[in-house]
């Protein structure tokens, strides 16, 4: 049991990274009705600025000194590459952003270089007793960090100005702008704060192992969370999140007793293997809108 306890703590730590980036991937979505696949590049370039400015500046200062920075450049993204976009296919934005992932990931590419950057961070692989539990420090500290974060996401949508504006543009573009809400303000905003959120997850990515090239591909993971919780859905995508991260942790753990069969390293294809099986049960995720049309 004590095994099995600190695999799930494990799976809701990393699970933790996939939320707050399928946060990311969902405020865009509900905003602008495109899928944003510049999010891998965006949460790379957060990890990487971290690991600079923590030389300079201490760990925590660099971490929100860089979240800022990359939610400045998702800002800068959307206001020269996607607002121009406005009425063209989605199809066509989409493939934008996956031109813009690529730009971002060759440029930060070079930043990082051949050898792995350290992220400085104050936990590594550190080990903590909690509840009887060995655990590592760095799970925690994600588990903390997103459940704050999430709070304040919930805090803002609800009771700010700018928060009731991307939720009533989120429900009807064209009513929200007959109120006077300003679409391309939420648009901004929207890219904004999953750049932040992209930031904070690409130096968790990063804690105790450091960053390389490929860091980028862990930010796939989100995508199954998102179609697991639901593509519209806030509170699907932390749902998702921390499923895909339990399922991946368990499956890690305990497939090569249970079933070796399936080979070595299943656990990597798991999330999709999750997502298959919801896309069959529920089309729209667990928490999605389910969109009726009349043909």
């Amino acid at each position: 049991m004590k095994g099995l306890l600190e695999s799930v703590i494990r799976g809701l730590g990393n699970g933790s990274i996939y939320a707050l980036l399928a946060l990311g991937f969902v405020i865009i979505y509900k905003a602008t009705r495109v899928i944003s696949f510049a999010q891998p590049a965006l949460m790379l370039a957060g990890a990487v600025a971290v690991s600079y400015l923590a030389e300079v500046t201490g760990f925590l200062p660099a971490v929100l000194l860089a979240a800022l920075l990359i939610a400045a450049v998702a800002l800068g993204i959307e206001r020269v590459a996607i607002r121009p976009m406005v009425g063209r296919p989605v199809f066509v934005v989409a493939i934008i952003t996956l031109g813009i992932d690529v730009v971002v990931r060759v440029v930060v590419n070079a930043l990082i270089g051949r050898d792995v950057r350290q992220m400085h961070d104050p936990w590594g692989f550190s080990l903590v007793e909690f509840g009887g539990l060995v655990v590592q420090q760095r799970w925690l500290a994600m588990l903390a960090t997103t459940a704050v974060l999430v709070g304040l996401l919930y805090a803002f949508f609800r009771h700010t100005r700018y928060g009731l504006a991307i939720r009533a543009a989120a429900f009807d573009q064209e009513t929200a702008l007959a109120q006077g809400v300003s679409v391309g303000m939420v648009f901004a905003l929207s890219w904004g704060l999953a750049g932040f959120l992209a930031a904070i997850a690409g130096m968790f990515v990063g804690t105790g192992q450091g960053i390389e090239q490929l860091t980028w591909i862990v930010a796939l993971k989100a995508l199954p969370a998102i179609i697991v919780g639901g593509l519209d859905s806030l509170g699907g995508a932390v749902v998702g999140g921390l499923t895909i991260g339990v399922v991946e942790s368990l499956f890690q753990s305990y497939q090569g007793e249970v079933a070796p069969w399936l080979g070595q390293n299943f656990a990597v294809v798991t999330p999709y293997v999750v997502m298959l099986v919801v896309l069959l049960v529920r089309p729209y995720g667990l928490f999605g809108t389910r969109e009726v049309e009349r043909v």
